[in-house]
């Protein structure tokens, strides 16, 4: 399989925050934001691997600021690391002030997607070649975040996990 890198499958999604999508406070419902994440991040996994794919977690998510009625918000998706039938996918999320246009980052997040036949049984991906040094720090970080996650599932003992031990041998005192 041909390695891609992260543009491939950036995927930028922009809409309006409207009245049906809020709460009481008038900001948007976080579900909402939550399925608007995992539709960007599932058309990411898909043009990475041109696979179907599914979502099989919801790794981190950071509510950092309410998103008003009538932000316009924007949700960036790309694949952070390719692993062998799955993928990391990291989200931005910004808005757009409705009065001065301002745009800063309201949220983020860390999905996994697998990658599946027509018949549901998981599939290898294309591997990934980071670029810049975002995408370079985003694809390190994702084998720490993996085996830490596959710790906490008991699927992984400790010891195997060579990254994390290699992280804080790291910052061990001199």
């Amino acid at each position: 399989m041909q390695p891609k890198s992260p543009s491939h499958s950036r995927t930028i999604m922009t809409d309006l925050v409207l009245p049906s999508e809020t709460n009481p406070l008038n900001n948007l419902f976080g579900g909402e934001l939550l399925a608007r994440m995992d539709r960007a991040a599932s058309i990411a996994a898909r043009r990475h691997c041109r696979r179907i794919t599914v979502t099989a977690s919801v790794n981190h998510v950071a509510f950092n600021h309410p998103v008003p009625l009538g932000s316009v918000l924007t949700v960036e998706a790309a694949v952070s690391r390719a692993f062998n039938t799955s993928m990391e996918i990291y989200i931005d999320v910004w808005m757009e002030d409705r009065h001065n246009r301002n745009r800063s980052k309201a949220n983020e997040a860390i999905y996994t997607f697998v990658a599946v036949d027509d018949s549901g049984i998981p599939t290898k991906v294309p591997p990934l070649v980071p670029e810049t040094d975002l995408e370079k720090e985003r694809f390190e970080g994702a084998l720490r975040r993996k085996q830490l996650s596959l710790i906490l599932a008991k699927r992984m003992k400790p010891s195997e996990a060579t990254e994390l031990k290699a992280l804080f041998m790291g910052k061990s005192p001199n």
